[in-house]
């Protein structure tokens, strides 16, 4: 059995969708056992509703910790995670750092505090400088591309990139089945001799790993292009990246919307076209693709997005699975070492 901690807390519908995704997730691989931290009553109500309406139970695979504390957004990280031990978080954290048999866990919580916890407490891969987040973006080719680092690292060097490199290149294939991953360092050109010191430092250290398949640079209107597997940058970057390109998204199909609606000849020509907007509209949900893993750290850790639902925490809590049953952190420090 893989075994897995879920936090119920932290996100804007929890813990009802924290409980509703870990059913689904149970349902879907059959080796899962979870460990939902939270308010033990509450949790259990929950859990009790949840078999109720499905008419199934996983009595044997479903454990509760009390945790009565939860860390918000707003608490600063360093304070959240040394005054609230008892909090769904840190009893999650804890359990990762003192039971080998717990493999990984998820959070839809504060990601600063996750991070700082995950670090200080749990500690990094051997040869890691520093955990990075690596987020998945679907391409209009109907693949994906992962961007590593997404927030973790807002400062960064060369040498962090490197590894954000190695560490993103052995997760695309663990996780997604892709063989080769395609790898490109975000610029501002695509020409080598492009960017700021870090970039062209980056360049040649990124080229000259055989480990890696590195395709050059990328300028960022090209991420969803399909002709990259994973986007190397600095944190800083990379969240712009990610939430612009999120945001657009969102905003267009509310643009698309309101325009369709706004003439009786567009509602027309909409209803021809309604099967390619749900589509469309279903390629870039975002909660289809989970959440971010935080390579680097001994154990799997997943943060899902702080408005997950259902469908979100049950792809996070497969994240985690799929990192663990493929032996990601041992491959990480394979390449780390050579």
């Amino acid at each position: 059995m893989i075994r897995i901690a879920l936090d119920c807390y932290g996100g804007d519908n929890s813990p009802a969708a924290n409980i509703e995704g870990a059913f689904e997730a149970l349902k879907n691989l059959p080796d899962l056992e979870l460990i939902l931290a939270g308010d033990e009553e509450q949790i259990k109500n929950l859990v009790a509703e949840e078999e109720e309406k499905r008419g199934v139970r996983y009595a044997d695979r479903i454990s509760v910790i009390h945790a009565p504390d939860i860390i918000s957004c707003s608490e600063k990280p360093t304070d959240a995670i040394r005054h609230k031990p008892e909090s769904s978080m840190m009893k999650c954290i804890n359990l990762l750092r003192t039971d080998p048999d717990v493999a990984g866990m998820v959070s839809v919580g504060s990601t600063g505090a996750l991070i700082a916890a995950a670090t200080l407490r749990i500690g990094r891969l051997e040869g890691v400088m520093r955990p990075t987040f690596c987020p998945i973006l679907p391409t209009m080719d109907g693949g994906i591309v992962g961007i590593c680092d997404s927030g973790a690292n807002v400062d960064c060097d060369a040498y962090r990139l490197h590894q954000f490199a190695v560490m993103g290149s052995v997760y695309m294939k663990n996780a997604f089945g892709i063989e080769n991953p395609r790898v490109a360092l975000l610029n501002v050109g695509v020409e080598a001799e492009k960017g700021d010191m870090m970039r062209k430092e980056a360049y040649p250290l990124i080229e000259g790993n055989k480990n890696i398949n590195f395709v050059g640079n990328m300028e960022s209107r090209d991420l969803l292009s399909g002709k990259y597997d994973l986007i190397v940058c600095d944190g800083f970057s990379g969240n712009v990246l990610v939430k612009s390109v999120e945001g657009t998204a969102v905003s267009l199909l509310k643009k698309l919307k309101g325009g369709i609606m706004s003439k009786l000849k567009y509602k027309i020509g909409g209803l021809f076209m309604k099967g390619l907007f749900s589509d469309m509209k279903e390629m870039l949900n975002y909660q289809k693709y989970g959440g971010s893993i935080l390579l680097g750290c001994r154990k799997v850790v997943v943060k899902g997005h702080g408005s997950s639902d259902c469908v979100s925490v049950a792809k996070c809590i497969e994240q985690a699975y799929t990192a663990q049953t493929n032996n990601m952190n041992e491959q990480i420090e394979k390449l780390l070492s050579e």
